[in-house]
């Protein structure tokens, strides 16, 4: 199913298929908004410009999002919570891993770009 996120670092909204916590673009959290899929997609323009507007406010975006609480049973999570020594909230957790293999990616994208010289 789709879900409408939005990224408060991008300021943007985003489509994505399940109940993502970190921003493909940017690898910080997620705020899944209540707003479906469909609704979103028959708003015009000037509309979802709005909608993305109101959730640059804190207090507005508040009103908006919604929290999915499944997740809390799942294997990942589970184990991901195992980990969690700092008891940090979920989304920082995950923000943090994600951000640490896009530096990882990135340093084996040099090595090998240095390694093999156009």
């Amino acid at each position: 199913m789709m879900y409408m996120h939005y990224c408060k670092r991008c300021h943007r909204i985003f489509m994505l298929n399940g109940h993502k916590m970190i921003c493909p673009k940017c690898a910080d959290p997620l705020t899944e908004l209540q707003i479906s899929y469909l609704d979103y997609v028959d708003l015009d323009m000037a509309q979802r410009e709005a909608y993305k507007d109101a959730c640059a406010d804190e207090q507005q975006l508040n009103k908006l999002k919604t929290t999915y609480r499944m997740y809390k049973y799942s294997k990942w999570y589970k184990e991901l919570q195992s980990q969690n020594t700092a008891n940090l909230p979920l989304t920082t957790l995950l923000a943090s891993k994600a951000q640490r293999n896009v530096v990882e990616m990135q340093h084996s994208a040099s090595t090998i770009n240095s390694d093999f010289p156009l």
